[in-house]
């Protein structure tokens, strides 16, 4: 069996490889503890289309959740803001029910790129939402308020941000 996951390892990593999206979901359909472990390790790699397949094999196993939490730590990693888009786009193959904050931070801090997709995810994604998750999000707006990287941007921010916290907020009112 490993032989065969190591085969598929090498044909999705094969950059002449044209089907790699094939190998990587096909990887993801055999996947163990051990594959991702290696999946994860092409994740916070200096590749990112290799990361890209890598993410692209987790959504298709069982360890999405673990997947998520280093997907998340790639999108805000300095070295991939260039490539973010990507990362935020590899998203709808994953549960984000449980992701409010994490897709929120991304709307709030990625790219133009990451942003807008991030902005599609909070308008389309039923998230599970508490209280808690709530402080947590007016906490990051918070720190975007008096950190905004571009001043232009806050107001349009603002008009998105400030309705949809306050409709959360009534929730539990």
């Amino acid at each position: 069996m490993q032989e065969d996951i190591q085969k598929l390892f090498d044909r999705m990593c094969d950059p002449k490889e044209s089907e790699a999206y094939f190998f990587a979901d096909k990887l993801g359909g055999v996947a163990d503890e051990e594959t991702k472990e290696k999946l994860l390790e092409l994740v916070r790699g200096d590749n990112w289309e290799l990361a890209y397949l890598a993410c692209r094999s987790l959504s298709k196993t069982k360890f999405q959740e673990e997947g998520l939490d280093v997907i998340f730590e790639t999108i805000f990693d300095k070295k991939n803001k260039t490539v973010q888009g990507a990362f935020v786009q590899i998203l709808e193959h994953f549960d984000l029910s449980n992701r409010f904050v994490d897709v929120f931070k991304v709307f709030l801090f990625g790219n133009y790129k990451a942003s807008t997709l991030a902005k599609v995810y909070l308008d389309e994604v039923e998230f599970d939402v508490t209280p808690r998750t709530i402080r947590k999000a007016e906490k990051h707006w918070n720190h975007y308020l008096h950190n905004p990287e571009d001043e232009g941007s806050v107001a349009v921010k603002k008009s998105e941000i400030e309705p949809m916290l306050q409709e959360m907020r009534e929730l539990f009112s």
